[in-house]
């Protein structure tokens, strides 16, 4: 044969190949991924319990900023509830409170001095205004039997009970001052006595509340420090606003999951979903649409796919689903 004639029947092979690869792909490749999409919408997400409980430290008086973790249980354990999770420090609060039960020993005996100097005081002042009250009322005598001396000696009488008058209103308004200057005192001296029981009290009411306990039962999971850039550990100092620790409720999860614009308005709530474990893909969970988020947002950073969150709720419990499992989501068809 021919190099020219082997090369025509060559070209023809290829070209008939060509048709015929086409027509496949026309017939069968777009018929196959709609039929393994249909109407069915399969997202991927993760579980979550649908109640858990976060353990944020809380600023415990004005004085405590920082606070030491010295206990913690190991983090996946189970726990019930009231059991102790995490035991803080309680040696800063114990030393405040010597320091405080001191000065307020100081400040007792601070009061009772007041209290005596002021009595005497008062005392004094009574005294004072005895005096000047008979010295008054001797120049009112001497003034009204001068009604028959010169006159003279009446004008020298008259400025002498003037002048004792005078003193005598000067003193009173004097010791009315004083008082009031006095009891001030007092009432400060009485108001900081007040603050430091105030304090001491507080920091008792402080201890018990160093050992926390969950509320809730479930499974204890550690936070983790952007500090140590690794879970929270015995030794660590927590401040107020850190999470140290949540515990979520087994008995009930949902999936955090999310729909492509494109499909938002194919879902409603209430609307059945089927779950599957990743790590168990023949096992179906029953859920329900449970909450459809109201802004769409990218899937994920720079991303140009735009979604809506989305939560789906297990409508029964089951020992197998854990928080953080990843798991697929179908969306099924309403009937």
């Amino acid at each position: 044969m021919k190099k020219h004639e082997l090369y025509i029947i060559i070209s023809i092979l290829t070209i008939l190949l060509s048709f015929s690869a086409c027509g496949s792909k026309d017939e069968s490749g777009g018929d196959a991924e709609n039929q393994s999409r249909g109407n069915t919408i399969i997202e991927t997400g993760e579980l979550a319990a649908v109640t858990s409980k976060s353990f944020v430290l809380t600023r415990y008086g004005r004085q405590f900023y920082e606070m030491k973790i010295v206990g913690l249980l190991d983090h996946g354990t189970l726990v019930n509830e009231g059991d102790s999770i995490i035991q803080l420090d309680a040696t800063d609060v114990k030393k405040f409170i010597i320091d405080r039960e001191t000065a307020l020993e100081t400040q007792l005996a601070t009061l009772e001095k007041m209290q005596v100097n002021q009595d005497n005081k008062n005392s004094e002042y009574d005294s004072k205004i005895k005096n000047e009250l008979a010295a008054f009322e001797l120049k009112k005598i001497s003034l009204e039997a001068s009604r028959f001396e010169s006159d003279r000696t009446k004008k020298i009488k008259e400025l002498e009970f003037e002048q004792a008058k005078i003193t005598l209103a000067k003193e009173k308004r004097k010791l009315e001052l004083n008082k009031i200057i006095d009891d001030n005192d007092f009432k400060i001296q009485e108001i900081r006595v007040q603050q430091i029981e105030k304090d001491i009290e507080n920091s008792y009411d402080i201890i018990p509340n160093l050992t926390i306990r969950t509320p809730i039962s479930g499974v204890f999971q550690i936070a983790w420090s952007w500090r140590s850039n690794g879970l929270m550990k015995v030794g660590d100092n927590v401040y107020p606003g850190n999470n140290m620790a949540n515990v979520p409720d087994l008995s009930w999860m949902k999936v955090n999951t999310y729909i492509n614009e494109v499909d938002f308005l194919k879902i409603r709530m209430g609307q059945k979903v089927a779950v599957r474990l990743d790590a168990m893909p023949k096992v179906v969970f029953d859920g329900e649409i449970a909450y459809i988020g109201k802004l769409c947002h990218p899937r994920e950073n720079n991303s140009r796919q735009k979604v809506f969150d989305v939560e789906v709720k297990l409508l029964k419990p089951d020992d197998r689903l854990k928080p953080g499992m990843t798991v697929s989501c179908e969306f099924l068809e309403s009937n």
